[in-house]
């Protein structure tokens, strides 16, 4: 577990290098007073551990840039890979004060050894394509929803993006669909149609992530129960992490057929790869109706087509 007694801690992501898991998390002051507060006031901190369980903090990664830029007012959750020459690359989410940080987009910082980062002007990598995705101001939705990146390799040999977004059509309240982006070089990227259909009861995918899970390509997803319309919240019954399997990682992916992990108190899950084994990592959300905002400890877990992400159990039927 990783708590800080003078920040909340909310979504994270990971790389491993050295033997070495790095987490990059958004952290805010607990002495903002409202937790609700914390996603405009955010930095990206930075831990070490060799298990996920016992953490060093280590300086933050990133802050806001200076006014006027992409990212000057926020800097939000994304992901990291090591690209062909060794440097690793950081896809950020980010707002600007210009606009009332209602409209999202992805920028990149890149670094030598996952300690110091460096922002690469223009800074800003991409942004939702009107010829698919929902724009600022285009339904009843608050915000333009262009956040959380996971780029990975493909089986293609391309890059690709999975991105929170929302579909340019259809019921704004169920408008939740994963972007997908394509590159070949992490330098440009090519806006894709999305990977998924709206329509399920999800107004957003947050923290996206597609991963073969003991054989079974499965992507998690996250969704609180806000963000449910009403079909969906009475067939879940609230908000937490969601996964849906696929033929591959690269989909088609079915959102009606999404299933709640159990621990409905963990929020913006990651799936590591620790000792052999796949660990769900999140930060635990909600408790008693409290904002609890600790990352919690590694929940091992694995994936079937029939039930898609659950926690792993031994052969006598206890948790691993």
């Amino acid at each position: 577990m990783l708590r800080l007694a003078d920040s909340w801690i909310w979504d994270s992501w990971y790389a491993y290098d050295g033997g070495l898991h790095h987490v990059f998390y958004l952290r805010a002051s607990r002495g903002l007073g409202d937790p609700d507060r914390r996603h405009r006031h955010p930095s990206v901190g930075h831990a070490v551990s060799a298990d996920l369980r016992d953490w060093t903090v280590l300086p933050d990664a990133l802050t806001v840039s200076d006014f006027p830029a992409f990212d000057d007012w926020t800097t939000w959750t994304g992901s990291v890979v090591r690209d062909d020459a060794g440097r690793w690359r950081m896809f950020y989410t980010g707002t600007t004060r210009q606009d009332g940080g209602d409209i999202q987009r992805v920028g990149v910082a890149t670094s030598t050894d996952l300690l110091v980062w460096d922002k690469h002007p223009p800074h800003t990598v991409l942004e939702a394509d009107p010829r698919w995705y929902e724009k600022h101001g285009q339904s009843a939705w608050p915000e333009e929803a262009w956040r959380d990146p996971f780029v990975f390799r493909g089986d293609d040999g391309q890059w690709h993006m999975y991105v929170t977004a929302r579909a340019g059509h259809g019921d704004w309240r169920s408008g939740g669909v994963v972007g997908h982006c394509t590159s070949t070089d992490l330098e440009q990227w090519h806006v894709q149609p999305p990977l998924t259909e709206p329509g399920a009861g999800f107004g957003h995918l947050e923290v996206v992530q597609a991963e073969v899970v003991d054989g079974t390509p499965t992507l998690i997803f996250s969704c609180a129960s806000a963000q449910l319309d009403d079909d969906a919240l009475r067939r879940y019954g609230t908000g937490g992490v969601f996964s849906v399997t696929g033929p591959s990682i690269h989909g088609p992916f079915d959102i009606s057929t999404a299933r709640l992990f159990p621990d409905t108190s963990l929020y913006a899950g990651r799936l590591v790869r620790h000792d052999g084994r796949w660990h769900l990592m999140a930060f635990r959300d909600l408790v008693d109706g409290r904002f609890v905002g600790e990352l919690a400890d590694p929940v091992p877990v694995t994936s079937t087509p029939d039930a898609g992400l659950l926690p792993a159990v031994d052969r006598s039927g206890a948790p691993r």
